[in-house]
């Protein structure tokens, strides 16, 4: 990479983790050139933790950097395979990205810079390595809200239109084009290592382990019997991630292998979708007909995928230490989904049988009515009022849903907040608006705001929806 003393992205102190492992991970590639670069998106909010002023970060510094691509050394298209919808596909690897560099937050940790949308690598086949306006919009938007909602997640750092017209078949065309840079952990996925055991290099798993331990699981580095800690701890953090989605009302879409991060980050939004009802079989991707990666199969299917882990990992892990690893994810899943409810539902904590009472009653009443999974909550939220305490009655009786609240879910709420003292009913309604905000990111939603983009080129509603997402309003 060349210094550039103007431009202070550039002159990022950037790390070599991935290129140190040498050649047989990665393809070298250069970025695409793009007809216009116009910047839509910066967030500034992600610049502190890379060590980054906005003040002295422009909008033509963002560019250069991560439009133009200008002074910088070619970029690393990463190599890996996948289980995509049960099947094992081998030609797999970034196909309209690549890793742009890697560079220690200021909380010591290291992140990824990595594109989407960036031009043609050798795993593209017959697509064009482009990104979709529309999509980057789409992605932009469901990291903010994921992250404000407390899920573990990659977000965006910027996204430029870049002038070309592309053809999709799911959407509109010609459509705009735009290319993105995502700020995550890693982009090391459960699929780079599988393609490491397809091509019979169990010396290459191993290196790549140790890196991976090294520098996301550093404190299990000096241990013994690291790489079965390793892998019990990645078990029980994919748990806790499927948990923040599914409290979030949070359907992935695509959860192919080659989507699943080594860290236990979510990352990599296509065809995402906000639940608007309780509905385990709600299905974000139109192209999943059989309804594998539903809303409600998503705990199976991320256990089903962390066992097609053991398969390249059998060559350093003994089948016993994964299978008592993986026996860990259960507990992991059902222990963060209940805390994450329960935070939903205002409490920190009650007893055991009498949180399992109020879940259970929560997920039969949003089950068995049309009631909004989000407005749920949001009314929850909005309408809290001390005298709850006092009549069960009075419990979301001024909602447009107040109808369809059943009176049993009513006394097992009221039978909750008087397990409560008196003066801990303000940190309920603090904890019922700090977890549920009034802005659900429905589709709708997402439309109503790339509309004007479409129709006016106005990102006005754009950049309001993402204010409301911040301030959870």
């Amino acid at each position: 990479m060349i210094k550039n003393n103007s431009n202070p992205i550039l002159n990022l102190d950037y790390e070599l983790a991935i290129e140190t492992l040498g050649d047989d991970y990665y393809d070298l590639v250069p970025a695409a050139e793009f007809p216009q670069h116009i910047l839509r998106f910066r967030n500034d909010s992600l610049l502190p933790l890379i060590g980054l002023n906005s003040q002295t970060v422009s909008d033509a510094d963002f560019i250069e950097a991560f439009g133009k691509f200008q002074g910088m050394r070619p970029f690393l298209a990463l190599r890996y395979h996948g289980y995509q919808f049960g099947q094992y596909n081998p030609y797999l690897g970034d196909g309209r990205g690549f890793l742009y560099g890697q560079v220690r937050g200021t909380d010591g940790k290291l992140y990824d810079l990595g594109t989407k949308g960036s031009g043609r690598t050798p795993y593209s086949r017959t697509a064009d390595g482009r990104l979709t306006l529309k999509g980057g919009v789409r992605e932009i938007l469901a990291a903010e809200a994921l992250f404000q909602l407390g899920v573990k997640t990659s977000r965006c750092l910027s996204m430029i239109e870049t002038g070309e017209s592309l053809w999709r078949g799911d959407e509109p065309s010609p459509t705009r084009s735009s290319v993105m840079v995502r700020l995550s952990r890693s982009h090391i996925r459960f699929g780079t290592f599988e393609r490491l055991h397809y091509i019979q290099r169990s010396d290459l798993i191993e290196k790549l382990l140790d890196s991976v331990i090294k520098i996301y699981y550093s404190h299990l580095a000096d241990t013994e019997e690291k790489y079965s800690k390793f892998y019990a701890e990645l078990v029980e953090r994919t748990g806790r991630l499927v948990a923040q989605w599914m409290a979030a009302g949070f359907c992935h879409g695509v959860l192919n292998t080659d989507n699943m991060s080594i860290t236990g980050e979510s990352f990599d939004y296509g065809p995402y979708a906000f639940i608007p009802t309780y509905d385990p079989q709600f299905t974000a991707a139109y192209f999943d007909y059989g309804r594998l990666y539903s809303y409600g199969n998503q705990p199976l299917i991320c256990k089903h995928n962390l066992e097609m882990l053991q398969i390249p990992l059998k060559a350093i892990i003994s089948q016993s230490d994964l299978e008592a690893g993986l026996a860990q994810f259960e507990d992991s899943y059902q222990s963060e989904y209940q805390k994450l409810m329960l935070q939903k539902l205002g409490f920190a904590e009650l007893p055991v049988s009498l949180a399992e009472e109020l879940l259970t009653q929560t997920i039969k009443l949003l089950s068995d009515t049309d009631i909004g999974y989000h407005a749920f909550f949001a009314e929850l939220a909005s309408g809290f009022n001390y005298d709850w305490r006092q009549e069960s009655q009075l419990i979301l009786e001024k909602t447009e849903f107040s109808k369809q609240v059943s009176e049993r879910w009513c006394s097992t709420y009221h039978l909750c907040l008087n397990k409560l003292a008196v003066e801990e009913m303000e940190s309920v309604g603090d904890r019922l608006k700090k977890f549920n905000p009034q802005t659900a990111l429905l589709r709708p939603v997402i439309e109503s705001v790339w509309q004007p983009i479409i129709a006016a080129n106005d990102w006005q509603p754009f950049y309001d929806l993402l204010l409301k997402i911040k301030n959870k309003k």
